[in-house]
């Protein structure tokens, strides 16, 4: 792909994208009492061009209709991803509450710079059986994860991960980033944050593998193959016991996008959702990605095409090809990063490491 992982390997290496997380988390949690949920917000400070891409048959989601490229606004100022189910939506109020004060929005009167509305997409994971099901992520919990933005972020049980279980293991929230280094996306960044809490596997019951490091291979990720023993313990975890899971996400782009390129980019991103987790996508997920272009790294297409297509076709075609690689790595790294939470066992615990 021409091309290397950012210096954080991180959805904040995309010049304009600041992650934060707000959660609760009682050492002592287990399924259906202690708290063990929260909330992560990607913050772009000056709004982003936005789209979003919903797959799963049970999405929990806000402002979805508004990114519609066919729709009027153009930008979100925040993506929220959320536990707690329809009910962390609340959440985005909190966020809401943090822009307006900051001034961060759409400005509604020329004479009062205070008279903003923030646009703030968001989408849920269930997890309420995590930890007690009426302790979940409300507008405090939002406006704190939104005051918490900034490049550096933590990774696994965090978050809007804190509750996550991904098939029989631990989910959590990963992230991963691409820098293309020749070609005609040359200079550009895509990174992605993920929220893995799917139905479905996301390791191979035969190598022990997880499903995502298909296309780079175990070593990418430091991995050694299990023991027989190991093995055999991983694939006599019962199967996830609830009818709603969901793995949620943003993918976003230094790259000038107009809403249109952007719902490409976030329809592309789940190819690399469905090569990791098996199977994607099912009644019982609500599979949604946002798409974000900041726009920090605009540059003039300078390959000629026929002007039945876009100027920047050939950039996009890099761009969606590694929206799905930064989305699979993104998911592998919420795995392995995730910890053992209310019992659930995580994949480091299974398989060492």
């Amino acid at each position: 792909m021409n091309s290397t992982a950012g210096p954080r390997n991180s959805i904040t290496d995309v010049g304009g994208v600041l992650v934060g997380h707000h959660h609760v988390l009682d050492p002592n949690a287990t399924l259906g009492a202690g708290a063990a949920t929260g909330c992560t917000v990607v913050r772009v400070p000056g709004g982003a061009v936005a789209s979003v891409d919903v797959r799963g048959g049970g999405p929990g989601t806000r402002e979805t209709d508004l990114l519609d490229p066919g729709n009027t606004v153009r930008q979100a100022n925040a993506i929220l991803l959320t536990g707690g189910s329809a009910y962390g939506l609340a959440a985005a109020d909190g966020v809401m509450r943090w822009l307006e004060e900051h001034r961060e929005g759409i400005p509604m009167d020329p004479a009062d710079p205070s008279r903003v509305v923030p646009i703030v997409p968001g989408a849920v994971i269930f997890d309420l059986p995590v930890g007690a099901w009426d302790i979940r992520p409300g507008a405090d919990a939002g406006f704190l994860a939104a005051d918490a933005a900034g490049p550096e972020f933590a990774r696994g049980s965090a978050g809007a991960g804190v509750g996550a279980r991904a098939g029989s293991i631990k989910g959590g929230i990963g992230t991963a980033s691409v820098r293309f280094t020749d070609g005609p996306a040359a200079g550009i960044t895509v990174g992605a944050v993920i929220v893995a809490n799917p139905v479905g596997s996301v390791f191979d019951p035969r190598t022990g593998f997880p499903w995502g490091a298909g296309t780079d291979g175990p070593e990418f990720f430091g991995l050694r193959a299990p023991t027989a023993a190991q093995l055999t313990a991983a694939n006599a975890l019962a199967v996830k016991g609830t009818v709603l899971n969901t793995t949620i996400g943003a993918v976003a782009t230094d790259a000038a996008l107009d809403p249109a390129a952007c719902r490409r980019l976030a329809t592309t991103a789940h190819d690399g959702l469905a090569r990791a987790i098996r199977p994607a996508h099912s009644p019982l997920d609500g599979d949604t990605l946002f798409a974000l272009a900041t726009g920090t790294a605009e540059q003039q297409p300078n390959f000629p095409l026929p002007p039945a297509f876009p100027a920047d076709l050939l950039i996009l075609d890099q761009l969606c090809t590694a929206a799905a690689v930064c989305v699979e790595r993104a998911i592998v790294d919420a795995i392995l990063s995730a910890t053992t939470v209310a019992g659930i066992p995580s994949y480091r615990d299974l398989f060492g490491g």
